[in-house]
């Protein structure tokens, strides 16, 4: 019993030998105040760091939610603008096909619109040739201008003859004969020609188809020397015609700008429409009341020297008439 005792006795020393050590009294105080100081001062600078770490990552995550939701609008707009751009090319394409389509359909109605056009100018040159040589018939005449649409249709005469005149190129040198254009307009020129050869048609033209006139008068002062000389003539012959009656000479007469355009009809080389323009000047200076009223004019602006030229042509109807005129223009001396 003692000897166990004994062990358990040593047993207990060994504890407390590891239990304790020996320290001075300094010593433990300095350290027990480096302790205190440490429980102190330790948490504030400790707690400090970590709440200002914590801030910054509390900023951190709440910058990256922002940019991961910015990234996912983002992503969102991409897709709807990649939606969008399918739509507008899906558009584009469609409309570009609707546009091909209709550029084929207008090539077409053009082709269709030059076909028509060429069949209406060959028709037309067709009939009113028809109706040209029908014309020369005085009974053919009074039952066209007796009809519903004669007015309408030397209106129609009279913006054909300008679109036709508009339509000629500026360098142009000479003209097709053959050409349908040309033969329809001469075709109506030629119709008035007829219808104004006719004392009731004068009568007509005068009366109702003073457009026609004017028309006439203003292409003949718009086409240069030496073009379309046959329409000219026909155009000459038909004013010469009207002028035939007494009301249709003074309508020609006192119309703005008729005593220029006989000067500028007298310089074409074309000894037609030199003859078919003394011829009308002629008529001016036999009809005493009409000259009365252009005597001061003509004496003023008379190109006498081309008269006198012309009265020398060899073409001796141009050569008569132009002697026959300087005869007439005489009396202008004792007009003054």
């Amino acid at each position: 019993m003692r000897r166990r005792a004994g062990l358990a006795g040593d047993a207990q020393k060994a504890e407390t030998k590891e239990e304790f050590v020996k320290v001075r009294r300094r010593d433990l105080e300095r350290l027990t105040t480096e302790v205190m100081q440490l429980r102190d001062f330790l948490p504030k600078i400790v707690n400090g760091d970590i709440l200002a770490t914590f801030q910054k990552l509390d900023a951190i995550e709440s910058n990256m939610e922002k940019k991961e939701e910015e990234i996912e609008q983002l992503k969102m707009d991409c897709e709807h603008f990649r939606a969008r751009l399918e739509t507008a090319q899906a558009d584009c394409m469609r409309e570009k096909k609707e546009k091909l389509d209709l550029r084929q359909q207008l090539n077409e109605a053009k082709q269709q619109l030059l076909q028509q056009a060429e069949y209406c100018t060959e028709m037309g040159a067709a009939v009113c040739t028809l109706l040209w040589g029908v014309s020369s018939n005085e009974e053919a005449v009074k039952s066209i201008l007796g009809g519903s649409k004669a007015v309408k249709f030397f209106t129609i005469t009279a913006q054909t003859m300008e679109s036709f005149v508009k339509s000629l190129s500026e360098d142009m040198k000479q003209q097709d004969l053959d050409s349908d254009e040309n033969q329809f307009v001469l075709a109506l020129a030629g119709i008035v020609t007829n219808v104004a050869a006719l004392a009731c048609g004068r009568e007509f033209l005068v009366s109702s188809s003073r457009e026609l006139l004017d028309t006439m008068m203003h292409l003949l002062g718009d086409m240069k020397p030496g073009l379309c000389t046959k329409f000219k003539v026909l155009m000459l012959m038909s004013l010469y015609n009207v002028s035939i009656n007494l009301k249709g000479l003074k309508y020609i007469s006192e119309s703005p700008g008729f005593i220029p355009l006989l000067w500028w009809l007298l310089n074409d080389p074309d000894t037609e429409v030199c003859l078919h323009a003394l011829r009308l000047l002629q008529s001016v200076i036999l009809e005493p009341e009409v000259l009365a009223k252009s005597a001061s004019e003509m004496r003023d602006t008379l190109p006498f020297q081309r008269i006198i030229a012309l009265s020398k042509n060899r073409n001796a109807d141009l050569q008569a008439l132009a002697k026959e005129l300087l005869e007439d223009l005489k009396i202008l001396e004792y007009e003054a």
